[in-house]
């Protein structure tokens, strides 16, 4: 493969991961509010223990860090799906693929960092309303990742 082909495909990722997590926090945002419940902080509590950040020194600086963690990661995610087309994976295969490692690797991280319980300590409800919110980021990656890629090969 090209280093030009390969980078065009991780260019698309990005693109894809924005628009992705863009619908995901739509739905994450309007499911808290509906739920009455706080935004989560989860990621970023990972991130900075990942990190080894052990304060920071206001809330302000701590919400600009949690809003870099969430638009970074789903970003780094949407490269996740460029790799995956761009090794010849098919758009079929590539978004049950692109979201299991997705979820799984949130799965494992949480509790690792100790941020959340590990998935089996959850109730249904939650297990199911996080379900839902991967599959929506995953959704809309897969669907702005093909149409770029339709872009670049008009029929």
């Amino acid at each position: 493969m090209k280093p030009t082909t390969l980078a065009n495909e991780i260019g698309k990722g990005v693109a894809a991961g924005l628009a992705g997590t863009a619908a995901m926090t739509v739905s994450s945002t309007l499911e808290a509010r509906l739920r009455g419940r706080p935004f989560s902080t989860a990621p970023a509590k990972a991130a900075a223990r990942a990190l080894g950040i052990e304060t920071f020194d206001d809330g302000a600086a701590y919400a600009r860090f949690s809003n870099l963690v969430h638009w970074g990661y789903g970003t780094g995610w949407g490269v996740a799906r460029g790799m995956l087309r761009a090794f010849g994976v098919s758009a079929r295969l590539a978004t049950p693929a692109h979201f299991a490692a997705l979820w799984g690797s949130a799965l494992y991280t949480l509790p690792k960092y100790e941020v959340a319980p590990p998935v089996i300590e959850w109730e249904a409800k939650d297990v199911a309303v996080d379900l839902f919110h991967h599959l929506v980021y995953v959704s809309a990656t897969a669907l702005a990742y093909e149409r770029l890629a339709r872009s670049d090969n008009p029929a």
